[in-house]
């Protein structure tokens, strides 16, 4: 019985893991009231470590830095910070969940395919 109690609490942990470093072709979904569908977008997923990521769109990017319970969101245009929030999130397998607590705005990043290298 405890063997079985360990793996479902295993599996869930593993479920709930972030995806590994690297690129991903990626899709940002946002939204901004509770009744309406989200938009949903191509974007570009880069997990760097277990603690920082990057999610561009065009030419904006959120700079995610990932604490043990809240993640902390700085978008950027250029040089310009457009806005700053941290925000408690939770990975399910691939996906990547927040709400700006501040503007209700809901976010959820799918890390897709990884990206190809550069040459």
């Amino acid at each position: 019985m405890r063997a079985a109690v360990l793996g479902l609490l295993l599996a869930g942990a593993a479920a709930s893991a972030a995806p590994a470093p690297g690129r991903y072709a990626a899709t940002l979904c946002v939204s901004t009231t509770a009744a309406s569908p989200p938009s949903c977008g191509a974007a570009e997923f880069e997990i760097r470590s277990r603690a920082r990521a990057r999610v561009r769109v065009a030419d904006v990017v959120y700079r995610l830095h990932l604490r043990p319970a809240q993640v902390d969101v700085m978008t950027m245009q250029g040089f310009m910070e457009i806005d700053e929030f941290s925000a408690l999130y939770e990975w399910h397998g691939n996906v990547l969940t927040f709400t700006d607590p501040d503007k209700n705005v809901r976010y959820e990043v799918k890390a897709e395919a990884k990206a190809r290298a550069k040459r």
